[in-house]
């Protein structure tokens, strides 16, 4: 457990260091929103297609992997809506509820990746995201259209939204580099891993800016559902999935670990464009990225029990 909380320990205060400069206002409040563009769009792609165009896949079970990925964010659905009227009977705030249940951060997700499991670590990350990521979409975007407010949400916007997602497309193309065996000739890996090397920081600091902690005031019955929707429940099914579909050591640990992410701040922009409670949302984010802390290395250490 020391082991798990001394390893994670520095991705968290590289985060709070973002609240902190946020707080500070420097190096100024527009810069954060164009540098979260960068690592968005730019520096995050560079270092999913660097790893995994040189990733080593021969001993990984990948089908099983994506299986436990998809079954696991179907059990999910299936449990938070048979709960729909114990968490919320009102449509916008339950959709609020159902993204921060399943959600995960993709840039804590993949800075925990790299610190605790390494390039292969990332590479299984890059694996579980090129499924993670468009299934999720989908499943929110089929939430709000059943329960969302007066926005309804475009299935054909939102899908082109998916298609084009940056991430997405860097897990593509790298998966292809890796399959044909181009790889990264040339100066283009030197290249393309000093990129790499700048997106989590980066990354880490944009999660701390974009923490709005003045949200928690309005916290409530919703917020305490989702977190242990997310934080507690998940992380479990993921281990019982995990057992139950054989799968490896390092592939399990890092299912688990997406599944204990705290929810994406890009939820709250979701929920706002498509009629959800955005201030709700806000609020978990807030909560969920703070209380991980103390959650994330639980989870790690439990499965390291369970598989023991």
């Amino acid at each position: 457990m020391l082991a798990l909380i001394h390893a994670l320990g520095p991705v968290f205060v590289v985060l709070l260091l973002g609240v902190v400069l946020k707080r500070l206002a420097f190096p100024a409040h527009d810069f954060w929103p164009q540098l979260e563009r960068l690592v968005y769009f730019f520096l995050f792609p560079a270092m999913l297609v660097t790893r995994l165009a040189l990733a080593d896949f021969s001993g990984l079970a990948v089908s099983r992997v994506l299986l436990a990925v998809f079954l696991l964010l179907l059990v999910m659905t299936g449990i938070t809506l048979l709960l729909k009227r114990l968490i919320s009977r009102e449509g916008a705030e339950f959709t609020s509820v159902y993204q921060g249940g399943l959600r995960f951060n993709t840039y804590v997700a993949l800075a925990t990746s790299a610190e605790l499991f390494g390039s292969l670590g990332l590479a299984l990350a890059a694996v579980i995201m090129a499924l993670m990521i468009p299934l999720l979409n989908l499943l929110c975007v089929l939430v709000f259209a059943v329960y969302g407010g007066e926005q309804k949400s475009d299935l054909r916007s939102t899908f082109l939204a998916v298609v084009k997602n940056p991430l997405i497309l860097a897990c593509v193309v790298g998966i292809l580099l890796n399959l044909t065996g181009i790889g990264l000739p040339g100066w283009s890996q030197p290249v393309m891993e000093i990129l790499a090397r700048a997106a989590l920081p980066l990354g880490l600091l944009a999660v701390g800016v974009a923490l709005n902690l003045s949200a928690l005031r309005s916290a409530g019955g919703p917020l305490v559902f989702s977190s242990l929707l997310k934080l507690l429940l998940m992380p479990l099914l993921a281990m019982g999935m995990s057992q139950l579909l054989g799968l490896s050591t390092q592939e399990q640990a890092v299912l688990v670990l997406f599944a204990a992410m705290p929810t994406a701040t890009s939820a709250y922009i979701l929920a706002r464009q498509l009629g959800g409670d955005a201030p709700l949302m806000a609020a978990i984010i807030t909560a969920q990225t703070l209380a991980a802390m103390l959650t994330l290395p639980l989870m790690l250490y439990l499965n390291q029990l369970w598989f023991s």
